[in-house]
């Protein structure tokens, strides 16, 4: 199931123009403590990325090549922002950024420690993805899952027919 959804998120992100890239924030297999919820209107309530669950203290990795936005505080959290070549630009928050503004990152470079946060109840990396001022889902960067068919345990047994049905 977790495939399937998957493979239409990717369908959708290229449909939208989302390249591609292949790499993730985190090691595999990702957690998702909370997914990606976009407002209905630009300053609605809503979720503008999705929350992976990891340890204070992973490090976390560049999806694509780019230079940095931002490094640096937000409101007491740590924030590094990353704008890659097509345009769009990723986040990632509560982090320790271990590079600096307007510096050039390479494609799975790591850029950042998780630092401890009051986001979610356990620790957890909230990952954003923009095009502009369009917040997008990150999850359409992610590689892209095989799908594999896997043979049925045993072969199903008959089902018995039911007993013929009497008449009162």
């Amino acid at each position: 199931m977790t495939t399937l959804l998957l493979s239409l998120l990717l369908a959708l992100a290229q449909a939208a123009g989302v390249p591609w890239t292949g790499l993730r924030p985190l090691p595999a297999p990702l957690t998702v403590a909370r997914w990606w919820d976009p407002p209905p209107t630009p300053y609605a309530a809503g979720h503008r990325g999705v929350d992976l669950s990891a340890p204070v203290g992973a490090e976390l990795r560049a999806v694509g090549p780019g230079r940095v936005h931002y490094a640096g505080q937000v409101a007491g959290r740590g924030v590094l922002s990353l704008t890659l070549p097509n345009g769009l630009r990723t986040t990632y928050e509560p982090v320790r950024p271990l590079v600096a503004e307007g510096e050039q990152v390479t494609a799975g470079q790591v850029v950042a420690t998780l630092t401890a946060g009051s986001h979610c109840p356990a620790p957890c990396l909230h990952w954003g993805l923009l095009r502009g001022e369009e917040y997008l889902n990150p999850l359409t960067l992610l590689p892209r899952p095989t799908p594999r068919l896997l043979p049925t345990s045993t072969p199903a047994a008959p089902t018995p027919a039911p007993p013929p049905l009497e008449d009162p």
